[in-house]
């Protein structure tokens, strides 16, 4: 769905195109003056990618886009990548942190081999740094580092719109799986103290990585600090949401399968793996089963369904 709410000045010269909560929001920042072409933060899942391609086409009507910055590179962020490249002929910009894995496409430490997620290969032009400012727009966008949910992952503030793109860091109602915690690295504790940065802003308007644009930031964090109390004291129930999320996103990538197409998936995940480690055990005597338990519970809460046999993302 396209969302340009021209009535509120925070996003004068912008498109935010709300995606379903699998596929990350984009933001096109439409270009102003002399500048060579539109900016998106953002490019939406590789699944996604042909439907991204349009409503871009739609959006600029012939006109270019210059540059892609990704806020981090998960691959529900950044899969579009490739094929925005190919049609468009953009730049991509992406955080510094795992640039030499994007040139050298190290599908492990990108996390695309270990999490049994896809991502097209693209090309990298250049880094956007925390402390840097993005010109887009005719606007300037501070960057600041965002770690907790990926440690490289940034957001971007124009204090003179009161505008934050905030990724993964924060949502209307929570923010993202927080990934470095599931191996065995503490962030619960990052991702507070981005929510404390977020909080001291002169924030009036939110375009977050997933959901709707919003403009309650005290309700936002308010239930983001309640989430993250939740997990701090309950590591594991953190643990099993984001196995959820895991088969939530398979589901969506492979346009759904068979129960035994979705074990044998989770069997050959060494992500899933892991986290069945710290949180299914007690639960299932395999990931396998752990898998199938999950995915059952998905289904119960409408977040996938059944089509005959075969199982699909809700």
């Amino acid at each position: 769905m396209s969302i340009n709410l021209r009535d509120d000045p925070a996003l004068s010269g912008l498109t935010v195109f709300e995606r379903g909560w699998l596929s990350s929001n984009n933001v096109l920042i439409h270009a102003q003056g002399d500048e060579p072409g539109a900016v998106l933060v953002d490019s939406g899942h590789v699944s996604h990618a042909a439907q991204t391609e349009a409503l871009l086409r739609h959006a600029l009507q012939g006109r270019p886009l210059a540059r892609i910055v990704n806020t981090h590179l998960h691959s529900d962020h950044c899969g579009g990548n490739a094929t925005l490249q190919r049609a468009f002929g953009a730049r991509v910009i992406t955080p510094p942190g795992q640039a030499e894995a994007v040139r050298r496409w190290d599908e492990e430490a990108l996390s695309y081999a270990p999490t049994g997620q896809r991502c097209e290969r693209f090309t990298l032009h250049g880094t956007l740094s925390p402390g840097e400012v993005l010109q887009a727009g005719g606007r300037r966008f501070e960057v600041m580092a965002a770690p907790g949910h990926d440690p490289e992952s940034v957001i971007l503030f124009d204090a003179a719109n009161g505008l934050l793109i905030s990724a993964d860091a924060l949502w209307e109602n929570g923010f993202g799986v927080v990934f470095p915690e599931l191996e065995g690295e503490a962030a619960f504790a990052d991702v507070g103290r981005v929510l404390d940065v977020i909080e001291r802003l002169p924030v009036r308007l939110v375009v977050p990585g997933h959901g709707g644009p919003f403009t309650d930031v005290t309700a936002a964090l308010a239930r983001a600090r309640a989430r993250l109390a939740a997990f701090v004291n309950d590591p594991q129930r953190h643990s099993r949401y984001a196995a959820k999320v895991l088969v939530s996103y398979h589901l969506m990538e492979v346009q759904g399968e068979t129960l035994a197409q979705l074990r044998e998936w989770v069997a050959r995940t060494r992500y899933f793996a892991s986290v069945w480690t710290r949180a299914g055990q007690g639960e299932a005597p395999s990931p396998a089963d752990w898998g199938e338990a999950l995915a059952r519970e998905l289904v119960a809460s409408g977040a996938a369904r059944w089509d005959g046999e075969r199982l699909l993302a809700g």
